[in-house]
């Protein structure tokens, strides 16, 4: 009789274990949507679990640490992570679909929350949640069916959510495009420099605690609160106040440009500081839309080297975009995109000279420049940088 019955228990074992690995693919990946999966950060980005790499998502090799650059590819369903200008990470994502689509322009990390629940959709889990408009649009971990399929947020897969939310701040850049755009190195004598009366250690300090900063989000991510503030922020320049005294806050300004509106608007972190107008040669033609940050100092504080993202105004409608799961999202071919436009888009604004110094003397890694023929979203406001809708 205990022979017969450990037998039965046996076969009972068995049927369990071959009833889990016969479970449909989506069943399984909503079961262990919240458990630890493959992770593709380079060495100082990973977290202390060491996973496989998956074909379908890259990982160069790191860089120093810089400024952090979010951009996602509506028609590749794809997010790709910059660090420094550079390419550290990719993954696919799930947009909006059609009747409710995502946003596209250019917007930032204004709140972020571990554990949230959506406050318009009957409290639906939104875990590594980090938002960018007060509207609803917020990157969370999710379900990626490999196409649109959420109500207007951007869902990641759980591995990169964790540890992008580990490594982010409020105020990291995220722009939303049609296709795959990416930022590339851009010269141009109209880009903000500091002044050379301010290259000091003071801008070497900047530099160099931006990439700690960064690095001490990567690694001890697990310890970042829910109220960080901007890049660069609150970083203490040796020497300059003394030991007894607050430490000297460093926090990265944001300009935009409107043809729209004629004028040239200035944040630092998510506070207004000034507006002025400014002058647009042959105003009624397009600019386009440009995202310029200033990526580290050099020369002792001198020079400051900027990439651009420059976003098309138009896209063709990608084919299946919006459809159902049979038919998946095309990949658009990755390009490199070339900074004349963005050359010429500079060359046509006149900004006061008052206002250049002004600006100059504000520069810090992180901060930003940019330029729209639209004017701001009504969801620029209190605790936002500028928000630029532009479709």
């Amino acid at each position: 009789m205990f022979a017969q019955g450990l037998r039965a228990m046996q076969r009972a074992i068995t049927t369990a274990v071959f009833a889990i690995f016969m479970l449909p693919a989506g069943i399984v990946h909503a079961q262990f949507l919240f458990e630890p999966q493959h992770t593709f950060w380079p060495g100082q980005y990973a977290h202390k679990h060491h996973h496989r790499q998956t074909n379908s998502e890259t990982a160069p090799e790191p860089l120093p640490k810089g400024p952090l650059q979010i951009i996602i590819s509506i028609a590749d369903q794809r997010v790709s992570l910059f660090d420094n200008g550079a390419l550290i990470a990719r993954s696919s994502v799930s947009t909006g679909m059609e009747g409710h689509p995502t946003p596209l322009g250019v917007f930032s990390v204004i709140s972020k929350q571990r554990w949230h629940r959506s406050n318009i959709y009957s409290a639906a889990p939104m875990p590594y949640m980090q938002r960018i408009t007060w509207s609803g649009i917020a990157l969370h971990a999710g379900v990626v069916p490999g196409h649109p399929a959420s109500h207007g947020c951007i869902r990641l897969k759980n591995d990169f959510a964790v540890r992008l939310w580990h490594l982010t701040k409020r105020g990291t850049r995220v722009i939303i495009a049609h296709g795959d755009v990416q930022p590339v190195e851009i010269t141009n004598p109209h880009l903000f420099q500091a002044k050379a009366s301010s290259a000091s250690s003071e801008f070497q300090t900047a530099t160099v605690a931006t990439k700690s900063i960064g690095t001490a989000a990567a690694t001890q991510g697990s310890l970042v609160s829910n109220a960080e503030t901007p890049e660069a922020a609150s970083l203490q320049v040796p020497g300059s106040v003394p030991a007894a005294s607050a430490p000297k806050k460093i926090v990265p300004i944001s300009i935009f440009v409107s043809r729209k509106l004629s004028k040239l608007f200035v944040r630092q972190g998510f506070t207004p500081l000034f507006d002025v107008p400014v002058k647009i040669e042959n105003s009624e033609e397009p600019l386009g839309t440009h995202v310029f940050t200033a990526m580290e100092f050099q020369n002792e504080g001198t020079a400051i080297r900027w990439t651009v993202v420059s976003i098309p105004d138009e896209f063709p409608r990608i084919e299946g975009a919006t459809k159902g799961r049979e038919a998946p999202v095309k990949q658009t071919a990755l390009s490199v995109p070339s900074p004349d436009q963005a050359n010429a888009v500079l060359n046509r604004i006149e900004i006061p000279q008052d206002t250049v110094e002004r600006i100059s003397k504000l520069l810090t890694p992180a901060s930003s420049l940019i330029i729209s023929d639209n004017g701001f979203s009504h969801e620029t406001g209190k605790d936002t940088d500028f928000i630029v809708v532009t479709h």
